[in-house]
């Protein structure tokens, strides 16, 4: 954290404080800004553009500082509104993990935050505020955020992907005006399920899109996924080639995109990952093979329809990737949960591979339902914008 240029800024403010005399440090605390009936302080704003540096967050620190307590004070009138908030417990949390971040405990970051003029107040706003809104937006969007077994399948198989990747996109952005989100959601879902090719996609980027890409058919140039923000990057990762994403709602809009290609950085660090995969043998006959991938959606099928064969026929292993034989290993790279390669054959038998499941390798295993609890939080991030853009078109903001 950038602790030593605020110390000295910290320290040229009280000088010019003790200098200037009562009447500076009472025009500290005079309004610079009212939302509805909420007051923004010079000497909060002040405050939090000290916390962006600490936090080296781009732009200009009084702007974005300004704009970020304006963002508060609408997140904290509408959990007012909906009849919400925190314990102290709870705040102790959040403010505990915050500053897990920075590897220091809660107490350590307000000391330390202190050393450079920062109110512990400040702090706790900025963390409470932050809490109370992630309440507001899980009450206001609660019971519309499905979630399917097939979205967490996705999410722990994007776990498995190395970060360093390079992403060939499309992307179609429809427009989500004041009161029509809802129908531009609509249409994106619509589009989201109906189309099925590069061609297709490019069709209708170029009729629904708004973004200046429509009229070469969505398409984006080569980009690391790194570059993309979280919510859209981890929806990027969750596709295969072809695949259209769920809707992913932004300010003013909804956004589509399509994934054409992933190129792996050769130089990343490879990831520890476990895989279970069945290997079931079966007769070489094009109708048995047919009948056997006509019932046999996840590994647990196999299971059925092994029952009346010998023990060996059906065998389903968990271990880590790097264990796993080099030929099966091969073709299981090439899979994704639930399906099946029959490349492989042995004692005149064909071997049906299936990926069971793909998944970091963990000290302690995550549950499915950690991994639900995430997938819903990333689906809320994206809600979580147009929420917060309906509350500021709604609201009154005035300087004194």
């Amino acid at each position: 954290m950038a602790f030593s240029v605020l110390k000295r800024q910290a320290t040229a403010l009280a000088c010019i404080l003790a200098l200037t005399g009562p009447a500076l440090a009472q025009d500290l605390f005079t309004p610079r800004l009212y939302v509805n009936d909420r007051v923004i302080t010079e000497y909060e704003i002040a405050q939090r553009a000290m916390f962006l540096q600490v936090l080296r967050a781009p732009g200009n620190p009084e702007d974005e500082a300004l704009k970020a307590l304006i963002e508060d004070r609408l997140q904290r009138s509408e959990a007012e509104r909906l009849g919400l908030g925190l314990s102290d417990q709870e705040l102790l949390q959040g403010m505990e993990e915050f500053a897990s971040r920075a590897n220091l405990s809660a107490e350590g970051l307000i000391a330390e935050l202190a050393k450079v003029g920062i109110a512990a107040e400040s702090f706790r706003d900025f963390v409470s505020a932050g809490l109370l809104w992630r309440k507001a937006v899980r009450a206001r969007f609660a019971g519309q955020v499905p979630v399917s077994e097939n979205d967490i399948d996705r999410a722990l198989v994007a776990e498995t992907r190395p970060r360093a990747l390079r992403v060939l996109v499309s992307e179609l952005v429809i427009p989500a005006e004041p009161g029509r989100e809802a129908d531009a959601l609509a249409l994106a879902q619509q589009l989201s399920d109906t189309v099925t090719s590069e061609g297709g996609f490019a069709s209708a980027a170029r009729q629904y899109s708004a973004a200046p890409t429509a009229g070469n058919g969505g398409r984006l140039d080569w980009m690391p996924l790194a570059n993309l923000p979280g919510a859209i990057g981890a929806a990027v990762l969750a596709l295969g080639p072809g695949e259209v994403s769920d809707p992913v709602s932004v300010p003013g809009a909804v956004v589509l995109f399509q994934l054409r290609d992933v190129a792996l950085d050769q130089s990343a660090e490879p990831l520890a990952v476990t895989v279970e995969w069945a290997d079931f043998l079966i007769s070489d006959d094009p109708a048995e093979i047919a009948r056997i991938r006509a019932n046999a959606d996840e590994c647990n099928d196999l299971y059925g329809l092994a029952r009346d064969l010998p023990a060996d026929r059906l065998t389903i292993t968990k271990q880590p990737a790097g264990d796993v034989p080099g030929d099966v290993g091969l073709e299981l790279a090439r899979l994704d949960p639930g399906e099946v390669s029959l490349a492989l054959a042995r004692d005149g038998f064909r071997r049906l591979i299936m990926l069971c499941s793909r998944e970091l390798t963990r000290e302690e295993p995550v549950t499915r339902d950690q991994v639900r609890e995430a997938v819903i939080n990333q689906k809320l991030e994206g809600l979580a914008e147009g929420y917060l853009e309906e509350l500021r078109a709604a609201a009154f903001i005035r300087e004194p």
